[in-house]
């Protein structure tokens, strides 16, 4: 499966520097993903992506990155970890 196969769920905070740094890395590497940053959304849909977050993060920390419908999850900007799931 090469990189951009896989389905990419990015869920951050606009202010996070952390947040950033992966957002960052994943354009780096001309990675199509779905960007989601929490504190922008209201109402239902950020109940939704907080739903969504805590399913495969019980801390509800970020960035949360889903690949491939949760088949891998990273938190936290964690290059080698996505380097590694993503085959780049």
């Amino acid at each position: 499966m090469s990189a951009n196969t896989h389905k990419i769920e990015f869920y951050g905070l606009s202010t996070c520097i952390h947040c950033t740094h992966a957002r960052e890395f994943l354009e780096k590497h001309n990675l199509k993903f779905d960007l989601h940053y929490v504190d922008l959304l209201a109402g239902e849909e950020r109940a939704q992506a907080l739903e969504t977050v805590k399913k495969y993060n019980p801390q509800i920390s970020f960035p949360t990155i889903i690949i491939d419908d949760g088949k891998h999850v990273v938190v936290g900007f964690k290059p080698e970890a996505l380097e590694e799931i993503l085959e780049l």
